[in-house]
């Protein structure tokens, strides 16, 4: 959506229970064609409160997390809202989806950095970016995550030369 293309295995959604009832939402989803690849009781899904789905007909993966305080809100709150074919869904807005790749480091993760920041480098708030990072970097104890960011935005200004 913001970089580059790029085929994915798979499809992210956050969504926001209110109230919170995952076991109504799993009843839902299994009903319209949707099935666990793991127990509702998984100990992957207490600890992360991503419910890992496959939709039966196409063997399409969908990870839904459960939205919760926090980030999560804060990247709620900065949604934008794209036109999909037809349908207009909230979409996490390009800064957020670097915070997260960063965050994630996987090299695929980190090649889409570079994509998105070879194609919006211009549009996109650095500050909000790195100001993200840092406050993640506070929270979990960890001093790698601006680093890898900085490394990023270096390598893809480079690119851009």
């Amino acid at each position: 959506m913001w970089g580059r293309p790029r085929l994915t295995a798979d499809v992210d959604v956050t969504v926001f229970l209110h109230p919170e009832d995952p076991a109504a939402l799993v009843a839902a989803l299994e009903a319209a064609g949707f099935s666990l690849r793991v127990p509702p009781s998984d100990e992957f899904t207490r600890r992360t409160r991503v419910f890992p789905f496959l939709h039966s007909d196409t063997a399409l993966p969908l990870d839904l997390v459960l939205g919760g305080p926090g980030l999560e809100e804060r990247f709620l709150d900065r949604v934008v809202r794209v036109d999909l074919g037809g349908v207009v869904a909230p979409v996490i807005c390009p800064e957020d989806l670097i915070v997260t790749k960063v965050l994630a480091g996987r090299p695929k993760d980190l090649d889409d950095v570079d994509g998105l920041l070879r194609e919006r480098l211009a549009s996109l708030d650095l500050v909000a970016i790195e100001s993200t990072l840092a406050l993640l970097e506070q929270a979990l104890g960890q001093g790698d995550l601006v680093p890898e960011w900085r490394k990023a935005l270096e390598q893809a200004r480079k690119g851009l030369k």
